[in-house]
């Protein structure tokens, strides 16, 4: 079976996108399945709500989608067996206005998730509360999406 990918958004903060992909990610860990959360949220709660330090990262996130660093090499265990993150950093914050110029620049993720999608039953990707360029990149990777209301 291949992995699902499903992205998490909505435009509106504060309607449970972090809690319902950590949640998810946890449940779905806790039954076996390889699950990876990418925090692509500049706050980067998800990385943080499981357990990982996103300062001073020698890569996240915004080396992946700016620099197209390998997401394997950002990639972090979480406390929880199976369950891992792609973690976000604050620089996130400042690839919004980056990847206005980029060439490509809304099928970067697809592509560096594409690579690692043998690795795991299950790809969550948590945007921020926006509609800029980081969600229509989770919004491309996505085969399916979750709309938290």
């Amino acid at each position: 079976m291949a992995a699902r990918i499903i992205t998490i958004a909505n435009q509106k903060g504060g309607v449970g996108k972090t809690t319902t992909a950590i949640n998810l990610a946890t449940a779905l860990a806790a039954i076996g399945e390889q699950v990876l959360i990418v925090d692509l949220d500049p706050q980067g709660n998800a990385s943080t709500g499981l357990g990982i330090d996103n300062r001073g990262l020698e890569t996240s996130m915004y080396h992946v989608i700016m620099h197209e660093v390998p997401i394997e090499n950002c990639v972090e265990p979480s406390s929880v067996k199976n369950l891992f993150v792609a973690p976000a950093s604050l620089d996130l914050a400042g690839a919004e206005i980056e990847l206005v110029p980029a060439f490509s620049r809304e099928n970067r993720l697809r592509k560096a998730v594409e690579a690692v999608l043998p690795d795991y039953d299950y790809v969550l990707i948590d945007c921020p509360p926006s509609l800029g360029l980081l969600t229509v990149n989770g919004l491309t990777a996505a085969r399916e999406v979750l709309v938290p209301i």
